[in-house]
């Protein structure tokens, strides 16, 4: 099988240290929206959908509108879902793994928290697209459980757990 040409871009952002921050912004905006262990699979959800231009293009301004509805006015959100989610989430794992390993993130049984002063609150990055892929994934953090059960938001997003 032959390796897949990545662009320095690609491997930028696919590199697992910074998977590991959208994973663990993802967590701050769990925690920051309900104060409790951020389920993993919001994590990875969250660090899968930051990751693509076309989703981060039409996200909500607020965490007050309704994923269903806004499925319904961006069709190609589930598309982009269906097509990539599988190939980013083993992108973000290693970057999850990494976030543990590294003592960014810590996770037990409730889920994933954050560990203090392991990566500031002040989104920082190299470029507008890299500070614009953190937020993204704070925002889909505290946003994307406000549903209800996640695995109805998969099912919504088109996407199996």
């Amino acid at each position: 099988m032959a390796a897949v040409e990545l662009s320095r871009e690609e491997r930028a952002l696919y590199n697992p240290a910074f998977t590991a921050v959208l994973c663990t912004r993802a967590v701050q905006g769990y925690d920051k929206e309900y104060a409790a262990p951020c389920p993993l699979q919001v994590a990875v959800t969250a660090a899968v959908m930051a990751l693509q231009p076309s989703i981060r293009a039409v996200l909500p301004a607020t965490t007050g509108t309704g994923l269903m509805g806004w499925l319904d006015e961006n069709d190609a959100v589930r598309v982009a879902m269906t097509r990539h989610a599988a190939s980013l989430a083993a992108v973000v794992r290693p970057g999850l793994l990494f976030a543990l390993q590294s003592h960014i993130l810590h996770w037990d049984s409730e889920g994933l928290t954050l560990v203090p002063r392991a990566l500031t609150k002040t989104i920082k990055g190299d470029t507008e697209q890299s500070v614009a892929i953190q937020k993204a994934a704070v925002q889909l953090g505290r946003w994307l459980p406000s549903t209800g059960s996640f695995s109805t938001v998969l099912t919504l997003l088109g996407v199996k757990p």
